[in-house]
């Protein structure tokens, strides 16, 4: 079975997680690694495995109004470490009272990235790399609509076909091959979401789930996938697992 529409996962994840567990069929990508990626928490494990990722503190909601402190009169981003399609992402100035009552309503048992906000998602777009069975296969450049700084369509973000540069290709290809020491098979497909920040790539988020993979933007793009499904039914990983 191919996963490719579960957006609504976030609302019941313990639910959707058993329901996964349970099925009598081949799964992609795996139960194992689609449970690893549900939660954001995911991103503090790349980031001792050497992952360049946005700067990110894990904090429950009953922390976070303390934690806001340390920002100053910074803008912040605070997200669930469970969500999809930035709902329950909210920007605000670290000081601001406004903002900060609404960070006391935030749920106290769940937990939450607090982020420094970063410009380059507005000046320079967030870049998508999408990865079939462990090779690149082409990317997407995804900007905010003015004044906003959320990429998905559905805020009025914007997305056109790119070629990413070698340099760039290089840098989030590191990120897929630290997957490997965490015994995780090798995702049958894989979008890599980040920023460039002085020369840097910035992971913000590695989709595993149920990401849009941007077909329009490579006419070769879904052959390649239906070539990599199949290696993988008949079993012939090695063949898939090509790198990056």
């Amino acid at each position: 079975m191919l996963l490719r529409s579960t957006w609504d996962y976030v609302e019941r994840p313990a639910a959707f997680l058993d329901w996964l567990e349970a099925l009598p069929v081949p799964v992609f990508n795996s139960p194992d690694t689609v449970r690893w990626n549900s939660d954001k928490r995911y991103l503090a494990t790349l980031d001792a495995a050497g992952v360049a990722i946005v700067p990110t503190q894990f904090v429950s909601g009953a922390e976070l109004h303390q934690r806001l402190g340390s920002f100053g009169r910074d803008t912040v981003i605070v997200k669930p470490a469970v969500s999809a399609s930035a709902r329950g992402t909210w920007r605000g100035q670290a000081d601001d009272p406004t903002f900060q009552v609404r960070v006391r309503a935030l749920s106290a048992d769940r937990c939450y990235l607090l982020q420094p906000y970063v410009a380059q998602i507005e000046t320079g777009g967030e870049w998508s790399l999408i990865y079939l069975a462990g090779a690149f296969s082409h990317a997407v450049l995804k900007r905010p609509a003015a004044g906003d700084f959320r990429v998905q369509s559905a805020h009025g973000g914007r997305v056109a076909a790119a070629d990413a540069p070698a340099g760039l290709r290089a840098q989030a290809g590191r990120v897929m091959q630290a997957l490997r020491p965490l015994g995780l098979p090798m995702p049958l497909y894989a979008r890599v979401d980040g920023i460039v920040v002085d020369g840097t790539f910035q992971l913000m988020e590695l989709e595993l789930i149920e990401p849009a993979l941007h077909w329009f933007a490579d006419p070769q793009s879904p052959g390649r996938m239906a070539r990599a499904i199949a290696q993988r039914l008949e079993g012939d990983v090695s063949a898939t697992d090509v790198g990056v």
